[in-house]
This record gives C-alpha cells, structure tokens and sequence, in this order.
C-alpha cells in the first residue's frame, strides 16, 4: 500500500529525473558544438599563422553579431513562450521563428557580402564568404533552441553530431586550400548539412513568408532582447575591431587563441540560454520558489568549471600547447589567468540572465545586459591603451565581474516583483 508521503515523493523524483535527462542532452549537444567550434580553430590556427587567425577572428566575432540578432528576434521570444506547449503549437512557433532566422540570415548575410567586395583582399574575401553561410548557420541553431523549448534535447544533440561529421572532410579540403575563405565556407557549409537534416528531423519546413507575423507577435519581447544581444556580441567586436586598431590584428588572433583554450565554457556561454532558459521557465512554472537556488547553481557551476579548467591549462607544458595552438600558443598562453577569471565571471552572470529571461523581465535584463557592454568595452579598450594585449584581457576580466555582479542584484529584484504579483492579497472575513 502506498503512502499519501510516497504519492507526493514519487512524482516529485520523476520530475528531477527529467530535469536532469534533459540538463543531460543540453550538456551533450554544447559538447559537441564545443568540439566543431575548437576543431575550426584550432586547425585554423595551426594551417594559417597569427596574422590570418586574427582575420578569421574578425569573420567569428561578426557571425557572433549576426546570431545574436537572430536569437533576438527568432528563438529567443521560442524559448521563452514555446518551452512546454502543445506540439500544435509548438510546430507553428518554430516554423514562423526558423523563418525568421532564415530570413535574418540572408539580410544580413547580403551586407556581409557587399563589405566584403569593398574591402577587397584576404579579409574581404572572408566577409564575402560569411555572407554566403550565414542562412545555414543561423537555421542549424534555431533548430538547437526549438528541439530544447520541446524537451528534446537529443534532437539537437544528433543534429550537431551531423555537423561535426560534415565538417571532417570539409575541413580536409580546406586545409588543402590553405586560407580563410575555404575554412569558413567548409564550417558553414557542414552547418547547412546539419540545418537541412534538422527540417527532416522536426518535420517542419521554415516559413520565411511568416517572419513579419512573428516580429509583429512577439515585438515586445523581441525588440528588448535584439538590443540586449546586440550589445553583447556588438561589444566583442568593437573589442576586436579596437584591439587590432590599437595593438594590430595578430593581437586578435591571439586573444582569440587564448579564447580556445577555455573553447568548450566559452560555447556554452554563448548557447546557454538553448537549455537554461527553457529550464528555467519550468522550475518558474512548478516550483517558483526554487528559482534562485536554480540560477545560482546553475552559475556556479560554470564559474567553478572554468576555473578549475582554467588552472588545468596552466600547467600544460609549452610542447604541448604549441603542438595544438601552433605558433599561437606562446603569446595565449599569457593570458590564461586574465581570460579564465572572465570566463568565470560570465559563467557566475548567466545563471542570473537565464532566470530573468524565464521571467520575461526583458527591461531588467537589458538594463544588466547595456551596463555589462559598456564594461566589456571600457574594459577592453582601456586596458589594450595601457598595456597592450594582456592588458586588455585583464580589463575585460575585471569588467566581466562587475557585470555579473549587476545581473544578479537584478534578478534578485525581479523576483521580488514576481513574488508580490504572484501573492494573493490577504482577505479578512
């Protein structure tokens, strides 16, 4: 016979053991992105040289950019009212939002061609090429956020798994070229394979003639977080434009061959609100109490890895490190301490970012988002006119902090508001 205790335990564990499924496929998909990601860079890295890593840094911080605005107005407002739903609707949702992607990806991907033809050379070669990618790349990650709003975590595991087999012989091909154009037409192209297979995976095909519809929909949502991820990825490359303005453009790559080093914390950063958003809107939605225990685990958690990652790498010996960077390494390797201590900072930040954006608190978040970028920048740009290159890094690690610090004094205050709103008011008889 069971106890009314058991009835109420049973349901409970079976809750906790689907959060954790899924927190697992989460962990496994950002591994595998983690690994196509470093794998591009670091056989870009060893095939090219510092020079030409830097011009291939400048290409990834501006497909940074692009995503960002992609999220802003597609997957993000997917996340955050499609976690959960009825498949119905679900299967709509996505449909307009990978639309919409699509869309953002070939806008924004014929500006990167037409810089490229003005700029001319190596570098403008590399835009030109972006700019061709960019609607596959942006498409294989909204199908990333649409199977994780699902719960269907191993979905986007497989369709990342696809890319990085894709990218094998690509990359082959490229290293055979031997320049920038070929590696990012070889990584965007196996991201197309995978953002092809993912319309066979989910059954949907992107409706493009929607994306006025959902931007219309979701404008309140979407406009705030646009900005919000604007300002994010804008600051990187206004760093990276900066830097090499201020240092030159090998001191890009070599940020950026520091940046790899810490590859797999640093791609989940950038792909966590993919499983933590969704995962927050359900713990808002069945246990709100547990929220900010949620978020802060959830930070922790990365800021711990990062940095005991970060301590690993410290000890790895110069014959290794140059044989997986090259002639990069020994320039990076300086700035382990400073990038590891950012790392963590915006590891510790996200667990707040995450529980604002379950609370659809986009004018908080934003507010966290715009104070964090001015740091990252002043932060940046600052230190690099002070002391060059390691400058720089340490002025991007002490502004990663105060930001994080900001993100979590506004989720603290978010939660009040929830909390009186959500608390019936008192009734005398």
């Amino acid at each position: 016979m069971t106890t009314e205790g058991e009835k109420t335990t049973a349901p409970a564990g079976s809750a906790r053991r689907a959060l954790v499924g899924r927190l697992s496929w989460g962990l496994a998909d950002q591994a595998a992105s983690s690994m196509t990601n470093f794998a591009v860079g670091i056989y870009v890295a060893r095939s090219l040289g510092v020079t030409a890593f830097g011009v291939f840094s400048l290409a990834w911080v501006t497909y940074g950019l692009v995503l960002n605005v992609s999220r802003g107005l597609a997957t993000d407002p997917l996340v955050v009212r499609f976690s959960g739903v009825p498949e119905a609707s679900w299967r709509g949702a996505v449909a307009r939002a990978s639309g919409t992607a699509l869309a953002v990806g070939a806008a924004l991907g014929a500006v990167s061609v037409l810089i490229g033809f003005g700029l001319g050379g190596g570098a403008g070669s590399a835009f030109v090429c972006l700019g061709v990618v960019l609607p596959g790349l942006l498409l294989q990650d909204t199908w990333r956020f649409a199977f994780f709003a699902a719960g269907a975590g191993r979905k986007a595991f497989v369709n990342d798994v696809v890319w990085g087999v894709a990218l094998v012989p690509a990359l082959v091909v490229a290293a055979r070229v031997g320049s920038v154009a070929a590696f990012l037409l070889a990584w965007g192209g196996s991201a197309a394979v995978a953002a092809a297979y993912g319309c066979l995976q989910s059954g949907i095909r992107p409706r493009s003639a929607g994306a006025g519809t959902w931007l219309r929909e979701h404008r309140d949502l979407g406009s705030r977080y646009l900005v919000e991820n604007v300002s994010n990825s804008g600051a990187g490359q206004l760093r990276a434009y900066g830097l090499g303005a201020i240092v030159g453009v090998g001191a890009v790559g070599t940020v950026r061959g520091a940046e790899l080093l810490l590859g797999p914390f640093l791609a989940v950063l950038m792909g966590l609100s993919l499983v933590t958003v969704a995962e927050a809107a359900r713990v808002l939605k069945r246990a709100p109490h547990r929220m900010r225990a949620f978020c802060l685990l959830l930070g922790g958690g990365q800021a711990a890895a990062a940095l005991l990652w970060g301590g690993a790498l410290l000890l790895v010996p110069d014959r290794a490190g140059a044989f997986v960077l090259g002639g990069v390494w020994g320039a990076a390797s300086a700035l382990i301490v400073p990038v590891t201590l950012g790392v963590a900072g915006a590891g510790l930040g996200t667990g707040a970012a995450a529980g604002l954006r379950a609370l659809g608190a986009a004018r908080r978040s934003l507010r966290a988002q715009l104070f964090a970028s001015a740091c990252y920048v002043g932060g940046g740009l600052g230190g690099a006119v002070v002391a060059g290159t390691v400058g720089s890094a340490w002025g991007v690690a002490a502004a990663t902090l105060c930001g994080s610090a900001l993100w979590w004094l506004q989720l603290r205050s978010a939660l009040r508001e929830h909390h009186r709103n959500s608390t019936p008011e008192a009734r005398t008889s």
